[in-house]
């Protein structure tokens, strides 16, 4: 197999010329070439409004190595991926099937490697299936009234449920974990561009679906899920987990847990803190969602604002500032929603989210600043989460109950006292409108945040805003608080995927070793892993 990089190939393109186009850089006959696929595809708007897609293609020919002499190009090389194997099983006796706590894509790709080897896991649920999940958020956000036990954080598929939907990650994977958890996606309904976009994602509504279909294989297999049935405390003895009690009255006697509750399980990391599980806090981000219209990041990004061979246009953007706290944007919604992210009482948090269509009118990102265990109100590891909530406390005070809403201009005066800009936004989009999922309320959101992360915040923005000419306008809009980025905590595990508490294996996201559902997922394959090479069926 031969991988040839850099087809680049203008916007109109059809697909026979992506086969020309590598044969000609392969310097042999089109028809020379058996098979071919392609494996990666971007866009490339650096000459913009003349945009290019890029591709990376897998061919097979004859003579090979005759092909490969005739080229000595850099963007030819000969392939040596290797596929993903899960390992052989171990020798010790699993005398009670594994559990695995929470359904989230950590949960649910450990859960499915296990059940497909034949280790029937116990997948346990605090919330809701996605489809009576689907419903609870809907009227959450129709009415206003909160379900603790199924929300956007708590449920079948996790927190990323209701989200873009995004697939990519920066984790280096040289295991194939990557590429198998996007097969199995494909498996499960979701498209199979996902396998070669340079950045996939398939949206809230797609991912719904990919996590039903998770499900009904993993039952297929022999495995069970129980949903509203959540771990409160654990059984322990002589520094083994022997069990696990479910909603504070049945014990499920087992010896292998996996852990994988997602980020926001705060009253399950409370109950971990007084097990004396071994954790600690660690740094995360909090910010605000900064939205614009979809037209305008279109036209920052690919020079036009509408194209019909184009979706709604992404950015990912950093900034250093004076302080030394970095500002970047995170989960970028290309024609997406602020959602109302809630999951406790008399607190508010926000998320973003799109649809696979990605055509809503606004965009939106969450603006984000690093923040440190030195913020936090205290130094054990439940600091962390006492911060997040004096944060969502705020913002639920502030709104009233509804997101708070600010504009850019606003936020910026009462941070930094300067004059408020003129509006490009208001002047070109004049109908442009917070895009929010929930009640809304302008509101001085500037009053959520400690005055030095508002400063840091401002200065991010600015300085993007000079590069990216309209970014930091005023009359973009700003909600908060985005709380729920990543875990506040880090459960320990060593190399065997366990706790010092032996047979629990700390796992995705929640326990901080993941940040996002492919990163998760792919963190859930590995624990699944951890438990085949110690056990047998």
């Amino acid at each position: 197999m031969i991988r040839v990089n850099q087809v680049k190939l203008p916007l109109d393109h059809r697909q026979e010329d992506i086969l020309h186009r590598t044969a000609k850089i392969l310097r042999i006959a089109p028809d020379k070439i058996r098979s071919w696929q392609i494996v990666k595809k971007s866009i490339d708007a650096r000459k913009k409004p003349e945009i290019m897609v890029i591709y990376s293609v897998d061919v097979q020919v004859d003579a090979q190595d005759r092909v490969l002499a005739g080229c000595r190009n850099a963007q030819v090389q000969a392939l040596h991926d290797k596929p993903y194997r899960f390992p052989q099983p171990g020798t010790e006796i699993l005398a009670s099937r594994p559990v695995i706590i929470g359904t989230g894509p950590a949960g649910l790709l450990c859960g499915y490697f296990l059940a497909r080897y034949g280790y029937r896991p116990l997948l346990l649920e605090r919330g809701r299936c996605v489809e009576q999940r689907q419903e609870d958020v809907e009227r959450f956000w129709r009415e206003g009234v909160l379900d603790p036990a199924s929300n956007v954080q708590f449920g079948e598929g996790g927190a990323g449920t209701f989200s873009d939907g995004k697939l990519n990650t920066l984790n280096r994977d040289k295991f194939g974990r990557n590429r198998e958890v996007l097969r199995i996606f494909v498996e499960a309904g979701a498209p199979e561009e996902i396998l070669y976009e340079s950045k996939p994602h398939i949206g809230t509504d797609i991912l719904r679906l990919v996590v039903r279909s998770l499900r009904e294989q993993i039952i297929s297999w022999g495995g069970e899920i129980r949903f509203e049935a959540q771990v409160t405390d654990l059984c322990l003895q002589q520094g083994h987990i022997t069990g696990v009690v479910v909603n504070h009255e049945e014990i499920i006697e087992c010896e292998a847990v996996v852990l994988a509750v997602g980020h926001s399980a705060r009253d399950t990391f409370a109950m971990l803190y007084e097990r004396k599980v071994p954790m600690e806090a660690k740094s995360f981000a909090v910010g605000l969602r900064m939205e614009h219209p979809r037209r305008m990041i279109n036209r920052l990004q690919y020079g036009q604002e509408e194209h019909p061979l184009l979706s709604a246009a992404s950015y990912k953007v950093t900034a250093q500032t004076s302080s030394g706290r970095g500002v970047y944007s995170f989960c970028m919604c290309p024609g997406g929603y602020v959602v109302n992210a809630s999951s406790e009482h008399d607190m508010l948090a926000v998320n973003g989210m799109s649809y696979s269509g990605r055509d809503g009118s606004n965009s939106n990102s969450a603006m984000i600043v690093t923040v440190t265990p030195a913020d936090y109100p205290d130094a054990s590891p439940m600091g962390g989460i006492a911060f997040q909530r004096e944060l969502e406390e705020r913002a639920y005070r502030i709104g009233r109950g509804a997101v708070p809403v600010e504009t850019y201009g606003d936020y910026r005066y009462a941070v930094t006292k300067e004059p408020i800009q003129d509006s490009a936004i208001r002047r070109t989009y004049p109908d442009f409108a917070p895009a929010v999922k929930g009640a809304v309320r302008l509101s001085p959101v500037h009053d959520i945040m400690p005055q030095a992360l508002n400063e840091a915040l401002v200065e991010g923005i600015d300085s993007i805003g000079q590069t990216m000419y309209g970014f930091a306008d005023s009359g973009a809009y700003l909600s908060g608080i985005e709380s729920r980025t990543s875990s506040p905590v880090r459960i320990m595990r060593d190399e065997t995927g366990q706790s010092q508490v032996r047979g629990l294996y700390p796992c995705g996201e929640g326990a901080g070793y993941a940040g996002g559902i492919t990163s998760a997922a792919m963190d859930g394959m590995l624990i699944a892993e951890k438990i085949r090479v110690k056990y047998k069926k």
